[in-house]
């Protein structure tokens, strides 16, 4: 990233092209995104058009979604821009609709992908490397940073605790809703057999067997682990397992020739009063 920075607006790698952006009109030195049409394989499914989507490597941590779509509105209609951590061969992952779970922070430089409503929007994008530096903060649409972003940042952690409460209950209700569904299901599908003939039987009754928690499955599974481990060394080996037996044995056959010879000194010296 900062290799690309230091080439100046007008060497890129191959491939690509380099765009001069400066944060500012203050800013002395320019920084470079990297640009190019975005191509995918043929028959691969993506949530990013082709044609119609200009792939951006470099893109500074102040640089916002709503930033990059001012900055590539003079090429044409913006449909969407994905700003991500690094590039996704596949499938776009599905959105988050929680405003407060699952939240991320920008760290770094990410990647993003600018999809434009007409085709032309990528090579007029392409185009703008012959001008002079794109300005990404202006006054009539500043960026935030600093003291003044931390306050942002902050006020924007602070939790609504009715809205949260109105997110936690929807989700609540769907989830209730899946679950009935389900056992619906089940009790629809009970004792009626599968494409192979197969019945599938639960437990039921006075005390039906209660689900485990991962916690208990973890316990379980250590304590089956732990007493294997056990057996394994015990009888690690078929002759120490017979010499096991044997030296126990042995010890037995010991101690019972020092009772006896315990007893008859016993009864030579007369103590011996076994009523």
């Amino acid at each position: 990233m900062a290799a690309a920075e230091q080439r100046g607006a007008g060497a890129a790698p191959p491939g690509y092209t380099a765009l001069a952006v400066k944060f500012g009109a203050r800013q002395r030195s320019p920084h470079c995104l990297l640009v190019k049409e975005h191509q995918v394989r043929e028959g691969a499914g993506t949530a990013h058009p082709p044609r119609r989507t200009l792939f951006v490597l470099n893109v500074p941590p102040y640089c916002s979604a709503d930033a990059l779509s001012r900055l590539f509105a003079r090429c044409g209609h913006v449909q969407s821009v994905d700003i991500c951590d690094k590039p996704e061969p596949g499938e776009k992952k599905e959105k988050l609709t929680s405003k407060f779970f699952n939240r991320k922070s920008v760290t770094g430089f990410q990647v993003a992908y600018v999809v434009f409503r007409k085709p032309g929007g990528v090579q007029a994008a392409k185009a703008l490397s012959q001008g002079g530096p794109l300005l990404i903060s202006t006054e009539s649409h500043p960026v935030k940073t600093g003291i003044s972003k931390w306050i942002a940042s902050y006020a924007a952690s602070v939790v609504d605790q009715e809205e949260l409460k109105a997110e936690v209950d929807a989700y609540m209700q769907d989830y209730d809703k899946r679950i009935a569904e389900e056992e619906a299901k089940a009790a629809r599908e009970e004792g009626v057999p599968d494409e192979e003939g197969w019945v599938k039987v639960t437990r039921k009754g006075r005390k039906p067997g209660l689900p485990r928690t991962e916690a208990a499955n973890l316990r379980l599974l250590e304590k089956e682990k732990q007493k294997r481990a056990r057996k394994e060394l015990l009888n690690f080996y078929a002759w120490q397992h017979r010499e096991t037996k044997r030296e126990h044995i042995a010890q037995l056959r010991k101690k019972f020739e020092e009772d006896k010879q315990r007893i008859a000194l016993m009864r030579a010296q007369r103590k011996f009063r076994p009523y």
